[in-house]
């Protein structure tokens, strides 16, 4: 996803000479296409983020479309602030970029994952939020995002994730996509973790379970209409991010079934109340969550039980 990204920026301020990429003393050699074709827009900040924010509110604010990128955590706690104060409050439309997003960096401990950036965000007014599955939604999502004239805070992954849909059929902001039929349970699948979603429904089906899969990369605004199409032909639901259960896409879908008084059955899926302190791959931080496609199909089948 590092490189789709890299690759479409530099596409997008080739037919743009609006957009500009702030960088925070990341993706140096990353970004050396835009670099070569737009040397001048092209700021590397340094270890300076809140600084960094601030700058791209004020040429937001100015004109330009300044498109902001690093590690998930420091691009959004480490100045939260200046998300709220001077890109939200003033509506400038920056594009926050928040990359290794979830548990991408387990490797590296606490420090760098980022699994409370969706509920810390939701709740900071005019901030559109998504989170892409692959490259080819990465790409949609970034030009849905510059077409439009919102906050936007969009966390991807690092590196390897696979292609899941073509480009030309990546939904618009606000929508999901069906990618499996199924009538006995639906499984909610938000951004990178979309594939263990779709190895948990194989699974299902060698043991009679039909799931239908649906990605979803709206966080916010809430996908209303996404909600009301599940809920309306389901009675068994299972959500699963790379995120924190608390204040994630499955609390809201929980809020929107407990404010039209409906009866589900459903499992909402994500990191526990607590920090990671063991040390290892993005494949073991999953499983130890319960939120790998093991995790997915125990959750599918407590769902359609009697």
């Amino acid at each position: 996803m590092r490189n789709a990204f890299a690759d479409e920026v530099a596409q997008l301020a080739a037919a743009d000479q609006r957009v500009i990429l702030l960088s925070g003393d990341i993706g140096n050699r990353l970004f050396d296409k835009l670099r070569t074709q737009s040397p001048e827009r092209f700021m590397n900040c340094g270890v300076a983020e809140a600084n960094m924010m601030g700058v791209a509110a004020g040429m937001g604010l100015c004109g330009l479309r300044p498109i902001v990128y690093t590690i998930t955590p420091f691009t959004t706690t480490r100045c939260l602030e200046q998300i709220r104060v001077d890109v939200a409050y003033h509506e400038s439309p920056v594009i926050i970029i928040g990359t290794g997003s979830g548990l991408s960096y387990a490797s590296l401990g606490p420090t760098h994952h980022s699994l409370e950036d969706f509920a810390i965000l939701r709740a900071i007014p005019n901030l559109q939020i998504l989170a892409p599955w692959d490259a080819p939604s990465l790409r949609s999502l970034l030009r849905q995002a510059l077409a439009g004239h919102r906050p936007t805070y969009m966390r991807i992954g690092k590196k390897g994730e696979r292609t899941l849909v073509p480009l030309e059929k990546v939904p618009t902001i606000g929508s999901g996509l069906k990618i499996r039929d199924g009538e006995d349970v639906c499984i909610l699948a938000v951004g990178t973790i979309a594939h263990e979603a779709l190895a948990a429904a194989e699974q299902l089906a060698q043991q009679g379970i039909q799931a239908e899969v649906i990605l979803a990369h709206t966080i916010k605004p809430v996908p209303i209409q996404l909600f009301e199409d599940v809920t309306s032909r389901f009675k068994s639901i299972v959500t699963v991010e790379e995120h924190s259960r608390i204040g994630g896409f499955g609390e809201s879908i929980m809020s929107y079934i407990a404010a039209n008084g409906l009866i589900k059955r459903i499992q909402i899926l994500g990191t526990g109340d607590q920090f990671l302190s063991t040390v290892g791959s993005q494949s073991y931080a999953r499983q130890y969550f319960g939120i790998d496609a093991a995790g997915v199909e125990k959750a599918a089948r407590w769902a359609v039980e009697d």
